[in-house]
């Protein structure tokens, strides 16, 4: 194993190192939170497709595949599509607003009323997605090293703390396009041919394994439906999917490059259950699904090869785990806390450095995510939770507010509120796996925004003109001295 330690180590330092590169670039809030809105397609690309796709989406699509086939391919093509729905019909548009956060759209929007309690489902959402990143290094490190599962989560969390600390976005661009990277040639180009030709090809797998395992609805058409609501939905609003829109140079960035990364999620998406498939041939019983990724990687890869993939599963989850962060912290310094301080920033000029405020806000977040994180065994109930009151409580005021004029701050506050608390209430009743909360939660925050958008004052007409201006790109012009675009 030494030359597999030898290639993870050498990982490890090489993202403490962007993470000090990237530190030297981030001299604003705007470089510091969102790159300074400079990425070019090429860049946009490969950090959006390595936010995306975390340690669910690599381990935990393995581990579908393992136990459904060929259909456990839906979870993350479900998050692939969210990612190609948002790019073609809703990139530009964001990209043009030159905000750092959805409550900030919220606020142009409706005027100035919605921001708080929606960025502080918004921080939920983002603390839970963190925290489920955090716990998958005890995965990965134990099988590398055999090592404690809390020594685990502090090392590999202090990692992702230290250089999104440092450097902000910056930090986490430079990290996550190595990450890509890894991910691409560690699963893709490595370990999908050797698991498909270990298992003796795809003949072999289908004569092994029962007819169900190729049958592309297999996993159920419920389940299938629950996955496009929660993740394709969730693509669509998430407050570290947002962030990165915000990177990109220009809409067109935006929609294209976005894109191309939904397009290479479908293809990870396919590649993680193909890979489960063999491995259900290779080891037919295993304790665990997800015990799949790990036993084929450690049994069946060259060394050297074997570091290589370890490495893309690690790339995986500090890719998640890194932006759920920046984003965590930034809901939290500039949705709640400066509101809290009556301080509101809504794009546009810097009225003075903030890099140090939002630099302490992802190093305390950063503590309380590898705190809970420790406490905390379920990953599928923590991301449950979070995907459920991120649907449930924001998408109809955010889809609303982009879609609909009639919508209103009243209309929208009461639905945040109605849909959050349904969505606990269900979850309490139903239990945190059921689908019913997120089913009814999500309708009885459209009906509630329906009804007291139609049953108030709508929107001034000064707001909606404002609005229409940013949407344009007009109005938000951004007065900070940056350098020239990047444009790779």
């Amino acid at each position: 194993m030494a030359v597999d330690y030898a290639v993870i180590i050498v990982y490890l330092a090489g993202m403490l190192a962007m993470g000090w590169w990237g530190m030297r670039r981030a001299k604003s809030k705007s470089e510091f939170l969102v790159a300074g809105r400079r990425l070019g397609p090429w860049m946009y690309s490969g950090t959006m497709a390595a936010i995306v796709l975390g340690g669910a989406s690599t381990i935990g699509g393995v581990g579908l595949g393992y136990q459904y086939g060929l259909s456990g391919a839906w979870m993350v093509f479900a998050i692939g599509l969210g990612l190609l729905a948002l790019s073609v019909f809703f990139s530009a548009r964001i990209a043009r607003l030159k905000v750092y956060t959805v409550s900030e759209m919220l606020d142009l929007r409706y005027g100035g009323r919605a921001g708080l309690i929606s960025g502080l489902v918004m921080w939920a959402y983002t603390l839970m997605l963190a925290v489920t990143s955090t716990i998958a290094y005890a995965t990965i490190f134990d099988v590398l090293f055999d090592m404690n599962r809390t020594v685990a989560i502090i090392l590999g969390g202090a990692i992702v703390v230290a250089y999104s600390t440092l450097g902000g976005m910056w930090s986490i661009t430079l990290t996550d396009m190595v990450q890509f990277v890894v991910k691409t040639i560690g699963v893709l180009l490595l370990l999908l041919p050797i698991a498909v030709i270990k298992a003796g090809g795809f003949s072999e797998m289908k004569a092994k394994l029962p007819t169900e395992y190729f049958d592309p609805l297999g996993i159920g058409g419920e389940t299938i439906f629950t996955y496009v609501l929660i993740y394709t939905f969730g693509m669509l609003i998430g407050q570290d999917i947002w962030q990165r829109v915000f990177t990109a140079k220009s809409d067109r960035t935006a929609r294209w490059g976005g894109t191309v990364a939904g397009t290479y999620c479908l293809v990870y998406a396919i590649a993680g259950a193909v890979i489960g498939t063999a491995a259900k041939v290779l080891y037919p019983k295993l304790p665990s699904a997800d015990a799949a990724f790990a036993t084929i990687v450690k049994d069946e890869l060259p060394v050297g090869v074997r570091g290589l993939v370890l490495a893309a599963a690690l790339a995986a989850v500090m890719s998640t785990s890194s932006g759920a962060l920046i984003a965590c912290a930034t809901v939290a310094n500039n949705d709640i806390w400066s509101r809290l301080r009556g301080v509101v920033s809504r794009g546009g000029g810097e009225e003075h450095d903030e890099v140090r405020g939002n630099r302490a806000f992802i190093l305390i977040m950063g503590v309380a995510v590898i705190a809970i994180a420790i406490a905390l065994n379920d990953v599928v109930e923590a991301l449950t939770v979070a995907y459920n009151l991120l649907v449930g409580g924001l998408l109809v005021p955010i889809l609303g507010g982009l879609l609909w004029r009639r919508g209103t701050a009243a209309g929208a506050l009461a639905s945040v509120a109605v849909g959050g608390l349904a969505v606990i209430g269900l979850m309490a009743s139903y239990g945190i796996l059921a689908n019913e909360p997120v089913y009814y939660g999500l309708l009885s925050s459209l009906v509630v925004y329906v009804i007291v958008s139609l049953a108030t004052k709508p929107t001034d007409a000064a707001v909606l003109a404002a609005w229409r201006e940013r949407l344009a790109g007009r109005g938000a012009e951004n007065t900070e001295t940056a350098p020239e675009p990047v444009t790779a």
